[in-house]
């Protein structure tokens, strides 16, 4: 029962991480109606979220490689600091230092208090109307070429808000790209670099943290590699199904699930046919 569990909560990772509309309260809700109703923990979570970035890695590839030599040439000269890729490396890094600053400070409240069903209810909504706002209002001009380091700082700050579950590091991010007057691709784009590094620092160190204290990984090692993996495979479809839908039409779909999701779960929490831990 535990590698099926974990199959199933795998592809629901890989099917939400993009999309604007949380992973991680995708997974908490999800937890409710498994054998034994417990939630997946941010553990499970930031293992399996490896398989993901490792989706955009693959999917993303050709630029990330073409970012990182860049980068890494500027410092011998090969590159100039000026070109748009190297100025990325910098803009990448930048925007993910507030991320690993917050995920220090906060590791407490990320672990126990921000995973409160009432807290992932009212997120949903609040940043599924922030969503719906930013992308109906903001201007439609800047590409990822125009990236400044005020952009990417702001940005990087959006992300911050992912650590609380229902917020959505993709919807946080890319509601920022897009108030500040970014495409919608561009915006996306910049949201799935952004959230490798810190993405994989979790990751990893939590399977570093999972290693010393194994029983931390409720469902075992096993049944987690297995959903890493899962959540790989469906993440590369998922990225390949948002990229295109997002150069033709608006959010306006996943502001709408967000908001209905929520509205649910308040309704669920308040009938008293859920608990809130």
């Amino acid at each position: 029962m535990d590698w099926l569990i974990a199959i199933f909560l795998g592809a629901l990772q890989g099917a939400t991480e993009f999309l604007p509309i949380s992973s991680s309260a995708h997974l908490r809700i999800a937890g409710l109606f498994l054998p034994g109703a417990e939630d997946p923990g941010a553990t499970f979570t930031a293992i399996t979220q490896i398989g993901t970035e490792i989706a955009v890695v693959v999917f993303f590839w050709r630029d990330i490689w073409r970012i990182v030599t860049k980068w890494f040439g500027s410092f011998s000269g090969k590159h100039s600091k000026d070109d748009p890729d190297v100025k990325m490396g910098w803009l990448v890094i930048i925007g993910t230092v507030p991320i690993v600053l917050a995920g220090v400070l906060f590791q407490d409240l990320i672990r126990d208090q921000w995973r409160s069903l009432w807290i992932t209810a009212v997120v949903l909504i609040v940043f599924g109307i922030i969503l719906g706002l930013c992308d109906m209002l903001g201007q439609r001009v800047k590409t990822l070429e125009t990236t400044t380091y005020r952009d990417g700082i702001l940005i990087g700050l959006a992300q911050v808000l992912a650590l609380i579950p229902g917020v959505s590091r993709s919807g946080a991010t890319t509601s920022m790209g897009r108030a500040l007057g970014y495409e919608r691709p561009a915006a996306a784009k910049y949201a799935f670099f952004l959230a490798v590094p810190a993405v994989f620092g979790a990751g990893l160190y939590e399977t570093a943290q999972a290693i010393s204290e194994p029983s931390s990984v409720g469902l075992g090692w096993g049944p987690t590699i297995a959903a890493t993996v899962v959540a790989f495979v469906v993440g590369i479809a998922v990225i390949r199904f948002l990229m295109d839908f997002i150069s033709r039409r608006s959010f306006l779909p996943f502001v709408v699930y967000r908001i209905a999701l929520g509205v649910v779960l308040l309704i669920a929490l308040s009938a008293g046919w859920i608990e809130a831990q």
